[in-house]
């Protein structure tokens, strides 16, 4: 009988499950978007229960053509929002109205932004393990703006806050174990140590300590290790799997991409990278916001970068995570907001590239221009400050915001391709600004390797590839997260093979 394992990937927007086969063949593959509600300025929400049935839709429509018991694993990767449950396991609301079906504070969420001053003021010793400055985008500032602002409607009613990866294991096994990727990388934990009293104490979350922290995890377990049993029945039959088909711990979504570009192959591509460890690469995945991730064999400390994180994304490794907090959601932002948006809607639409706004974009660049080089020209007098939501990584100041210099009173639909080129071109120096910072740090990378919705856009990678001199480009699938379902029911013996 054939072998199959299914990845879950739960992105900002929308899940995506795939179905692989043992040679890392996606066979099938299936879509199904998410809500999410902005109810007021920074305020980014989503439900739990509307995640995971989007996530059984889409694993039942990608195994319906096969006998699933020859499913052998499932794994899922997620964004590191923060879920709230009670105590029987049910949602509690995460917002001044009430509604309970929004229990989940998206990764995207800086309404805690005064409370990570706050505890970066501290200046506690484990903040030197997240670049010296506590992120809003992280769940200890999340925590606490909960207690302060929702006492009574929620800090005292939740018994289980989850990052959402560690939900969806928890909602397919029953199994309470969190995975070292979400609780190294955004909640203070220490592979070595566990949990570190003194700072929940400083910060004003001592209750958090309470039975061993049974709120926020009292196990955890390196990514794609077998967690609990497998499935239980309720969520074999919510999947359409078999009960006791293994379960991988989860990753973060970006660490699962990440995970993909550190192992590719690139044997006879001539990359610097090639026959050189992994710790030469970097991984971009550019999506609705960006990360950069580097691994090294010792620990690096890198102004301004997360980590150096231990065994968070491959086991024995020190990972640090560069970012930038809003990426594909600056481009849209800047092209749907501009006054000549319908009028490239309608050009775009008539040149036969439907809904390809940004391979219209690219296109009408391209004629603007006599040759490549010069392209790179057409923005000499106009120039943004890309940090529309705040600088994650170098300068990690959350409070930063954006700028243009350089508009005029034309809106025509060539000054919205300028933008837009301008725009790509800041992100990019923003890559540079932080491969910089980690290089000064003593990392060495060599090849830039990008997977995610932004790098199917041509002109993207290209100005990254101009700008940082290192770009390759490496599209990966949802397959990633597979491969920790992989690991799980033993058919593979480590994440690393």
């Amino acid at each position: 009988m054939s072998r199959y394992y299914v990845g879950v990937d739960v992105g900002t927007a929308s899940v995506r499950a795939a179905l692989v086969t043992r040679d890392g063949h996606v066979t099938h593959t299936a879509e199904e978007p998410v809500n999410i509600w902005e109810p007021c300025a920074d305020h980014y929400e989503q439900s739990s229960e509307d995640i995971w049935s989007k996530c059984c839709r889409t694993v039942k429509r990608v195994t319906q053509d096969i006998d699933v018991e020859s499913v052998r694993g499932i794994g899922f990767d997620a964004t590191c929002s923060l879920v709230a449950l009670d105590r029987h396991f049910q949602p509690v609301a995460v917002n001044h109205t009430g509604v309970r079906e929004r229990n989940v504070l998206m990764w995207m969420d800086h309404r805690a932004a005064e409370q990570a001053s706050r505890i970066t003021a501290t200046k506690h010793r484990v903040l030197q393990g997240v670049g010296g400055v506590m992120s809003p985008e992280m769940q200890p500032p999340k925590l606490l703006w909960l207690k302060e602002n929702l006492r009574e409607t929620c800090w005292k009613e939740a018994a289980h806050f989850f990052d959402l990866p560690d939900f969806l294991s928890w909602k397919a096994t029953g199994s309470l174990c969190r995975s070292l990727c979400t609780l190294v990388c955004k909640w203070t934990y220490s592979p070595s140590d566990g949990w570190d009293d003194s700072f929940w104490s400083a910060i004003g979350l001592e209750d958090l300590m309470e039975n061993s922290y049974s709120k926020i995890g009292q196990q955890a377990c390196c990514p794609g290790a077998p967690v609990g049993r497998g499935l239980t029945a309720a969520a074999a039959a919510d999947l359409g799997l078999i009960q006791g088909t293994a379960v991988g711990a989860s990753l973060i979504d970006a660490h699962a991409g990440g995970l993909g570009l550190m192992g590719a192959d690139v044997t006879g591509h001539h990359l610097p990278c090639e026959h050189r460890p992994v710790s030469s690469r970097m991984a971009l995945i550019c999506g609705t916001s960006s990360c950069h991730m580097a691994v090294s064999t010792q620990p690096l400390f890198v102004p301004g970068v997360w980590g150096p994180y231990l065994s968070a994304m491959l086991p024995g490794l020190w990972l640090n995570e560069g970012g930038q907090s809003a990426t594909g959601r600056l481009v849209e932002h800047v092209v749907r907001g501009h006054a000549a948006y319908r009028q490239l809607e309608e050009q775009a639409e008539r040149r036969c590239v439907g809904k390809q706004v940004y391979s219209y974009l690219n296109a009408h660049l391209e004629g603007m221009s006599a040759d490549a080089a010069q392209l790179e020209q057409l923005t000499a007098r106009l120039h943004v400050w890309p940090d529309f939501h705040g600088n994650r990584s170098p300068l990690a100041d959350q409070t930063a915001r954006g700028a243009v210099v350089g508009l005029t009173l034309s809106q025509t639909l060539d000054d919205l391709a300028l933008l837009y080129l301008a725009t790509i071109q800041a992100i990019a120096l923003g890559t540079r600004h932080i491969i910089d910072a980690m290089r000064a740090a003593g990392h060495d990378i060599t090849t830039l390797f990008l997977c995610g919705g932004l790098s199917k856009n041509a002109l993207f990678v290209q100005t990254h590839a101009n700008t940082t001199g290192d770009c390759t480009h490496v599209c990966i699938t949802d397959l990633e997260c597979a491969r920790i379902g992989a690991c799980a029911s033993s058919d593979c013996s480590s994440i690393q093979v």
